[in-house]
């Protein structure tokens, strides 16, 4: 980045350079504008306040090496009595023990599930602050995101190379992303690939809500069972060819058989029933990750293992499903 300043005000024009090109524009401005709240930054972008080439841009456009973009004058929100603000180190503990696997590429981390992938929205921080903090001297970049109530696989690059081969294999759906879930009711469609296209909408308030609508965007589930649990609930592996905002909740509410524990689209009676049996949030894990290196060929996988309680809630089920067999 090469900045500049506009004459008679403290309004920035950056450029993107090697190392913004191929980065979404608000991405790159939450690391330009390092302290400024997410909130701030995405209002500023409704605003118009930020330019990219003198025009207004989306939070998804993805920036040119050339492009020139302007920044308002803004400032970081300090922590209250001017400190710096860092994680508590319970979480930063947290974290540090939740990484299964690092290279010189990409780093892993097993995201415990209420942890956000990001701060804002009245939280400090997120997973990738807390990952900064741990590792001041890296440029670490999410590839991806996951639900804040979603444990499991979540793929960090450690180079901005890196973070570009994966965006694009993310994009070109070259990345094979297994997620393992709780449906509630017995799945008896067998192996299902779910093609239907989802819409995102923004409440007031900024709460996002998705439902299968003709005018969204392309979305397509495949859903297989593992484990059935009389009527109760199933055991599911879902593998994801795009990666939409709540995409498996959205599916598996469509089919008739909503995630177990999710509040926003899950069924009232299949959660209250499952919670008297130790489930305490949504049943959402992201298993697995794999794919092959574009430059190199070299394959790669990931795989976190089932958090201890939702190992302990399947236990329960085995044997409450064996009893009644009997």
């Amino acid at each position: 980045m090469t900045p500049g300043r506009l004459p008679g005000g403290n309004v920035r024009r950056v450029k993107a350079g090697a190392a913004g090109e191929g980065q979404r524009l608000d991405n790159f401005l939450l690391r330009t504008l390092a302290g400024v709240p997410k909130s701030r930054v995405y209002r500023l972008l409704r605003r118009g306040e930020v330019r990219v080439n003198g025009k207004r841009k989306r939070p998804e456009y993805r920036l040119a090496a050339q492009d020139e973009v302007r920044l308002p004058p803004v400032r970081p929100e300090p922590a209250a009595g001017g400190a710096p603000r860092r994680p508590p180190d319970a979480l930063l503990a947290a974290v540090r023990d939740a990484v299964i696997h690092e290279d010189e590429r990409v780093l892993v981390l097993n995201k415990p599930p209420g942890l956000a992938v990001h701060g804002g929205s009245g939280l400090a921080f997120g997973a990738i602050e807390v990952l900064r903090a741990l590792r001041p001297d890296e440029p670490l970049e999410l590839a991806h995101r996951l639900d804040r109530d979603t444990s499991g696989c979540l793929l960090v690059a450690r180079s901005r190379p890196a973070l570009v081969m994966l965006h694009a294999l993310l994009r070109e759906g070259r990345v094979q992303k297994h997620y393992a879930t709780l449906l509630a009711g017995r799945w008896s469609l067998g192996r299902k690939i779910i093609d239907a296209p989802v819409l995102t909408r923004q409440r007031q308030g900024g709460e996002r809500v998705v439902r299968v609508h003709a005018g969204g965007k392309l979305a397509v589930s495949e859903f297989s069972p593992r484990e059935r649990f009389g009527d109760l609930a199933t055991l599911m592996d879902v593998a994801i060819r795009t990666g939409r905002t709540h995409q498996i909740r959205v599916h598996a509410a469509f089919a008739g058989h909503p995630v177990a524990g999710d509040e926003k689209y899950g069924d009232r009676a299949a959660n209250e029933a499952l919670a008297e049996l130790g489930l305490r949030r949504m049943f959402l894990h992201a298993e697995s990750a794999a794919f092959a290196w574009p430059d190199t060929g070299a394959a790669f996988r990931a795989t976190a293992p089932l958090p201890a309680d939702l190992a302990a809630l399947l236990v329960t089920l085995r044997g409450l499903t064996a009893r009644n067999r009997r």
